[in-house]
């Protein structure tokens, strides 16, 4: 069984009047893919927003190893080991490849020669490309900037929205194989994905939001088989 490495307790999400997150809990197991699923304005990407620090709650709990980490700033939950990929990649359009990652390391110290070693082994393309800019790159290489540049401080938690939004089917398998090897190399992984199937076959624990309420949960193969879950979310 594996420790838990975050823990979400009656989490709760006010924008103005709106609550778009109801008291939520869950966990994510160390070692694991964990992924939320659930229609748009579901409360998902609000939850990554908060655990990662850019929201902050209006009541509830984020732990983080056993940490208290509820309503830090967002530079003291990445130093801490999370990082969010945000939807859309968010890269810097005007830097090339080599500055955008060179930014994602911008909390350490450390000589970073290795990780760029290390993330350029996982996406040969971006080494191919490594002094173009970022904002010439195809929408899949962005997609992998964005993710090698959330790796370049070395999270325990990568967080993940929307990785496969707007991508071709091929790309799209591309991505999912490297969710699944950056895990296999020690990162959990909490991802947020319209792309039910997908994200259901990767996780190894899943978790149904509706309207800001978790109404299932249960391995990724579970849900897959659950009807609700075919009717609402996988199209069959």
């Amino acid at each position: 069984m594996s420790d838990t490495i975050l823990k979400i307790t009656d989490l709760r999400v006010n924008y103005g009047g709106i609550e778009a997150v109801k008291g939520i809990s869950f966990d994510v197991p160390e070692g694991k893919i964990v992924t939320l699923i659930g229609a748009n304005g579901a409360g998902k990407s609000s939850t990554l927003r908060t655990i990662s620090g850019l929201v902050k709650p209006k009541s509830g709990k984020i732990e983080f190893k056993g940490q208290d980490i509820t309503g830090k700033d967002p530079t003291s939950i990445m130093q801490g080991g999370i990082t969010l990929v945000p939807e859309g990649r968010r890269i810097f359009p005007d830097l090339t490849v080599q500055e955008n990652l060179r930014v994602g390391a911008y909390i350490r110290k450390d000589d970073i020669s290795g990780d760029l070693d290390w993330v350029y082994g996982l996406f040969p393309r971006l080494k191919e490309r490594s002094w173009q800019a970022g904002g010439t790159l195809s929408g899949g290489e962005q997609q992998m900037l964005a993710v090698a540049r959330a790796l370049m401080s070395r999270p325990k938690i990568i967080m993940m929205d929307e990785p496969s939004l707007g991508l071709a089917p091929l790309i799209v398998r591309d991505i999912f194989a490297i969710i699944r090897e950056i895990n296999r190399q020690g990162v959990t992984v909490l991802l947020i994905e319209q792309n039910a199937n997908m994200a259901l076959k990767t996780a190894d624990i899943g978790y149904v939001l509706e309207t800001g309420i978790i109404t299932l949960r249960g391995t990724g193969a579970e849900l897959l088989a659950n009807e609700s879950v075919k009717d609402a979310y996988l199209g069959t």
